[in-house]
């Protein structure tokens, strides 16, 4: 049986700290002493025992083997085994600003490995490695943000005022601490629509 295998992946010309990929076997209660864990430079495999009887968990065998789309540094890597899965950092051995299109050398439907999207970034907003979407976004300026690039300067509170505050005039007064008063303006605005559309 294959468990279900996470992925993401940060590229580099010039730093090969940033030059990884993050590997995520997501399956509870791996029992340490079953796991058998091998990288290779062009290929990975796992097979371990999982469950708790305790839980009420069927304890399993779970397996996969796979070559990887290009070459590794298994020295360069590491691995942390936790109560809920086993987390991989591995070492591309390449580096190049493009990110690999899969985790598999062969291009076969594998629908036990999926992107992880908790830790993924687009090839064009990875500058500063592990930096979240949020930071991301809030640097604005980035030369990467492709059609977003105008929003730059925006603020959240500029944001909430061109959603929510058209309804009254009172936008000037809707600031960070207007923000009850902007809301109690979104709450009368839907009232008068319904009383509306039946006189319509």
């Amino acid at each position: 049986m294959h468990p279900e295998i996470l992925w993401a992946q940060r590229s580099s010309e010039s730093d090969e700290k940033k030059n990884v990929l993050y590997v995520t076997v997501n399956l509870p209660d791996i029992k340490p002493e079953t796991l058998q864990y091998n990288l290779t430079p062009t290929s990975i495999s796992f097979k371990a025992k999982a469950g708790n009887a305790e839980k009420n968990i069927e304890e399993k065998d779970y397996e996969f083997a796979f070559d990887l789309y290009e070459e590794v540094v298994p020295e360069e890597s590491s691995q942390r085994l936790t109560s809920r899965a086993l987390n991989l950092l591995i070492r591309k051995k390449e580096k190049k600003a493009e990110y690999w299109p899969r985790l598999t050398k062969e291009k076969a439907r594998t629908p036990f490995i999926k992107t992880d999207f908790s830790k993924w970034v687009d090839e064009d907003e990875q500058e500063g490695d592990k930096a979240a979407f949020d930071d991301d976004f809030d640097m604005g300026g980035m030369g990467g943000m492709g059609g977003m690039g105008g929003m730059g300067g925006m603020d959240l509170d500029s944001m909430l005022k061109s959603m929510g505050g058209g309804a009254g005039g009172a936008d000037d007064e809707a600031g960070p601490s207007g923000a009850g008063a902007e809301s109690d303006s979104d709450d009368e605005g839907p009232p008068p629509l319904e009383e509306a559309e039946p006189k319509a």
